[in-house]
């Protein structure tokens, strides 16, 4: 008897993520890394559940979103494949939203401010667990976006080593909005430099980790080392809502 066929929707998906690796592998071997070593984060905001059920039985094991409360009800909805899933807030949080991120994700990517900090250290206490968290900084300058200015990144830090129940690992950014990829290369090479100085500054913490890239230019952000990329539109396709590339597109 012949195998069935793959469904049509999740035989698009598995030569989409096939694309995307084989795009990020390049990437990595044009910089003397390892492909192994960059995690692809699916962002996955208004991407229907049923998708992500696709997206994870492909073999995509990590999904980024950008809202919590949109978050929670995912996540309740796969509750059948949470073992094979990381999840990471890849958008802004918020310190009302802190006691539920708390409970949700493996991955903070968006850590900004010394309250928030607190205020999800105390939650994820309480909430027996212990949560990896990336500090956001705004590499380009951009009054619309998040993150605090490079050098800031160091007193952060310095407060996620000294948190009960955080873990630093590293920094985030959202590159700029532009046409031609090589307009974000300054951004990740600042944020990669940044990185090094916070591993001088701050010893003894893991800081192994840069998520910057989405779809547009994870390429060029692979190649200035980032470690972690957030990729959507390359994944799964455009999605219909205003705003959906805060985190990762």
């Amino acid at each position: 008897m012949r195998p069935a066929e793959p469904a049509p929707i999740l035989q698009g998906f598995v030569e989409r993520l096939g694309a995307v690796r084989a795009r990020i592998a390049r990437a990595a071997e044009r910089s003397g890394r390892d492909p192994a070593a960059i995690v692809l984060v699916g962002a996955s905001k208004v991407v229907a559940i049923e998708r992500l059920r696709e997206a994870t039985a492909a073999g995509l094991s990590d999904l980024g979103e950008n809202r919590v409360q949109e978050a929670r009800d995912k996540i309740a909805a796969l509750a059948d494949v949470l073992p094979r899933v990381r999840w990471h807030l890849i958008g802004h949080l918020q310190s009302n939203k802190a006691k539920l991120a708390a409970t949700l994700f493996d991955w903070v990517h968006s850590v900004d401010s010394a309250a928030i900090v607190r205020e999800l250290d105390r939650r994820a206490a309480e909430a027996g667990r212990r949560i990896a968290v990336l500090v956001e900084v705004n590499t380009s300058g951009e009054r619309s976006k998040f993150g605090v200015a490079p050098g800031a990144e160091i007193d952060l830090l310095r407060a996620l080593a000294a948190a009960s129940a955080l873990e630093p690992r590293g920094l985030m950014t959202v590159g700029p909005l532009t046409d031609d990829v090589e307009d974000s290369r300054p951004a990740y090479r600042l944020l990669a430099e940044r990185l090094r100085e916070a591993q001088r500054a701050v010893p003894g913490a893991r800081l192994d980790q840069l998520s910057m890239g989405m779809s547009g230019d994870f390429e060029v952000a692979i190649e200035e080392g980032a470690t972690m990329v957030r990729v959507g539109t390359a994944l799964f396709g455009p999605r219909p809502l205003p705003g959906a590339n805060r985190g990762g597109t």
